[in-house]
This record gives structure tokens, sequence and C-alpha cells, in this order.
């Protein structure tokens, strides 16, 4: 079985955009390197929103990841420059990244939300737009 991670973060003014982009640069050439990482992508969306989809050997991979490094670092970050904030993970067979259509079902349906310090009206009523790829 692969674990499947699947996040969607929207900043809540482009003027978070170039400290945003220097963590997330941070955080995916860490992921890559991650011990237990099969694959990585990302999705630059409308309305400042971007998506991670990422496959791991098991959970624990994922959790090293998610706690050391750039990605650590990045995390305390955006629950201020963030006014909307998702993930999503299941297991599943194959190794293959689901599509964006399959990532956004599955936040949907099982997702839950992060917490952020000033969540938009779509954050507090859970909805969560379809990515455009």
């Amino acid at each position: 079985m692969v674990f499947i991670s699947v996040t969607r973060l929207r900043l809540r003014s482009p003027l978070y955009l170039p400290r945003f982009l220097w963590h997330a640069l941070r955080s995916q050439a860490q992921a890559r390197r991650a011990p237990g990482n099969l694959s990585l992508d990302v999705l630059n969306d409308t309305r400042f929103a971007f998506w991670t989809r990422s496959s791991w050997q098991d959970e624990a991979s994922m959790r090293a990841f998610l706690l050391s490094g750039a990605h650590k670092k990045a995390m305390p970050t955006l629950a201020h420059m963030c006014d909307e904030a998702a993930i999503v993970h299941w297991e599943q067979e194959g190794g293959e990244l689901p599509t964006w259509q399959e990532a956004h079902r599955r936040l949907v349906e099982s997702g839950r939300p992060s917490r952020v310090r000033h969540p938009s009206v779509d954050q507090e009523a859970r909805h969560i737009p379809a990515p455009r790829g």
C-alpha cells in the first residue's frame, strides 16, 4: 500500500506570496529528497490557492518529513499567511498520484480543515473550490 497526502492552501493576501514561495520551494526540495517519498506534484491554482499531492512508502515516512527541516519551519507561518487550508490522507494500492479531480473529491469528502488565524467564508463553510488543473 502507498500513502497519499493532498493539501490545499490559499494565501489571504498576495503580499504573502514571496514569503510563501520561499517556504514552498524549500519544502518541495526537502520532500523530493525525503526517505520514503515516491512522488510529488504541485498546482498553482487560481486566487492564490496552491495544491500538493504526494505519495509515500508509508505514513511514517510522510510524518518524518512533515515534522522536520524546512517543512517544520514553514508550518507556523501558514496559519497567519493562509485564510484557507485543508489536508487529506489515504492509502491506495498503486503508487500513481491521484488526478487533481480525485484529490479534490477526497479533500471534500474526507479531508479536514487546518487551523488558520483569519479564516475565509469558504474555510468556515468547509467549501473547497475545485482545482483548475
